[in-house]
């Protein structure tokens, strides 16, 4: 019988995110190659973060293994809450905390090297092949399910690739019950589902910096292997799902083959979505991620018919990541990107019209994120003023965007922006600081505001994470809003949130309903217009039998009107 233990390092590419609260494909499907290998292998799993916290119970885990796998690698930066991706260091370290028989190491990490951050190169770990018993350089599962297969005995299988998309289904169905293992199970985790691997665009180059065009064409996954997922991830208790990995889910399952910008199937679409609902009837969320405003620019009847299909399944708060990198005309050309600015305003109008609808949880249903990317080809002081203005120009139409994920480049090998290098991201470093501040003052201050009103109720937030006196939180999904609670709130418990206030990146609240009769000084003195003086003159007046008593309590009765839905006497 084998014994494996996977550490979890994260992984963060263009399509796929790992980074807690998600869990993402590779540690899933290599649990799942080695149970195809060996049916009663005994699978271990630990977080990266726990191997830095927990060093003797890697040991005491490792031990008696007879392989320890990392899984690594970010190829697109970002700022996380809940998680660090390893590092070059951690992975150089790691092999002398193991005390297992073999080790091995994969992930974009191995393929591509570890992301240093943007507006960096990506840089390879040295001596990996030192250090580790096997370096995969292809995919994970396969190479694995190879040397188990094998008892470790063949080491040419450490560049295979899945010959098909689907060959990962049996992989994905065995190896769902790893999520048992993850410290943010149930409740707190959202499964990473991949759709497709490749992108359309790579027929035409795809994007200079991107590294999804070097898988390919699309590979799609049948709907079968999908729903088959999914239903052993809810038959392993597993609430949350994204359709995140793919580089455009409209076009799954497109019949336009060959074709670098196809035409989106909706009935593709609700197929998937209803085999999805079908299989896991009992999930709390269920989001997607990327789209490509190509598609929906080039066929806009086709992408609101599959639109509204994802709106008729999935659950309110989703987002539709936008892939729109530049409204410099002549950074898009020099770097082929996807769409020219009218464009890119045409999609962000289009989903609009689809998913502004407010749903239960508080939030509108389907909303565009806007990506942009600095320190590309043909880049000046003008793209920056471009991308400012036309972000304005979208707030002043009265159209909402959900998040603006600005990030210098990251360059990676096999790219075309590895020959040009990130000079210009250095060179424009300051400039890229001052644009994102009056990006952030300008555009998502106002824009959060319309998205997410004052007094707006939240449901289902969750604590992530207490700073001081103050406690981080969000809902389960696609980029949540960030939540900022007065007062310590115990980590993974779960409130509605009534907005109080905005901030360019999150939202200040307090739980639903309001406890009047028990909430503390600072809670109360984070209510709009009271202040610690009028919050001292309530807690001394308590407890109130009647609302005409609470506002008998307050000076001006008129702070107090905009909060009387919302205050229980409780």
């Amino acid at each position: 019988m084998v014994r494996a233990l996977i550490i979890d390092g994260y992984t963060d590419e263009p399509a796929g995110l790992g980074v807690p609260p998600y869990i993402d494909v590779y540690p899933r499907y290599v649990a799942g190659a080695i149970w195809s290998a060996d049916p009663s292998a005994e699978v271990l799993y630990m977080t990266i973060d726990d191997a830095r916290r927990q060093g003797e119970r890697l040991r005491s885990l490792s031990s008696g293994c007879d392989l320890s796998v990392l899984i690594a690698g970010v190829t697109v930066p970002g700022k996380y809450l809940s998680g660090a991706p390893a590092t070059i260091k951690d992975a150089l370290a790691l092999p002398k905390l193991l005390s297992s028989g073999r080790t091995a190491i994969c992930g974009p990490a191995v393929r591509f090297g570890f992301g240093m951050g943007g507006g960096r190169r990506g840089a390879e770990a040295p001596d990996l092949e030192s250090l580790y018993s096997f370096v995969i350089r292809g995919d994970p599962e396969t190479v694995i399910y190879n040397l188990i297969r094998d008892g470790f005995s063949d080491w040419t299988y450490l560049d295979a690739v899945r010959a098909y998309e689907d060959d990962v289904n049996g992989f994905a169905e065995r190896g769902a019950r790893i999520v048992q293992q993850h410290p943010l199970y149930p409740g707190g985790l959202i499964c990473e589902i991949e759709t497709y691997r490749g992108c359309p665009r790579s027929l035409a180059g795809g994007c200079s910096f991107c590294t999804e065009a070097l898988h390919g064409p699309p590979d799609y996954r049948s709907i079968d292997g999908i729903a088959a997922e999914v239903a052993a991830l809810a038959s392993a208790g597993i609430q949350n799902l994204r359709l995140g990995r793919q580089p455009d889910l409209l076009t799954y399952a497109s019949r336009d083959e060959g074709l670098s910008n196809p035409a989106p199937n909706p009935d593709a679409i609700l197929r998937l979505f209803r085999s999805v609902r079908a299989s896991a009837p009992s999930l709390r969320v269920l989001h997607i991620d990327n789209v490509n405003p190509s598609t929906v620019s080039s066929y806009p009847e086709l992408s609101a018919e599959a639109l509204r299909h994802i709106v008729e399944h999935h659950t309110p708060g989703d987002v539709a990541a936008l892939g729109i990198e530049s409204f410099d005309e002549e950074v898009v050309r020099r770097n082929n990107l996807k769409v020219y600015p009218d464009e890119a305003v045409a999609a962000i109008r289009a989903i609009n019209r689809v998913g502004s609808e407010r749903g239960e949880n508080g939030l509108p249903h389907l909303l565009p994120g806007v990506n942009l990317v600095y320190g590309l080809m043909g880049e000046t002081a003008e793209t920056f003023e471009a991308n400012l203005t036309y972000m304005k120009d979208i707030l002043a139409m009265s159209l909402m965007v959900r998040r603006i994920n600005m990030r210098q480049v990251m360059v990676m090998p096999s790219t075309r922006m590895e020959a040009a290098g990130d000079f210009l991201a250095k060179k424009h470093h300051s400039m890229f600081v001052r644009h994102k501040q009056r990006m952030r003052a300008e555009v998502d201050l106002p824009m959060l505001a319309r998205v997410v009103p004052q007094y707006t109720v939240m449901r289902d937030v969750r604590a992530e994470l207490v700073q001081g006196n103050v406690t981080w939180a969000r809902q389960m999904g696609s980029y949540p809003v960030l939540v900022a609670f007065p007062g310590r709130l115990p980590s993974g418990s779960s409130c509605d949130a009534l907005v109080l206030g905005h901030g360019p990146r999150s939202v200040s609240a307090i739980p639903s309903p309001i406890m009047i009769n028990r909430l503390g000084l600072r809670e109360l003195a984070s209510l709009p217009a009271f202040g610690r003086k009028r919050a001292a003159q309530v807690i001394r007046a308590r407890p109130f039998a009647s609302i005409d008593a609470l506002r008998s309590a307050v000076d001006d009765p008129r702070i107090l009107a905009p909060l009387l839905p919302h205050i229980s006497l409780s």
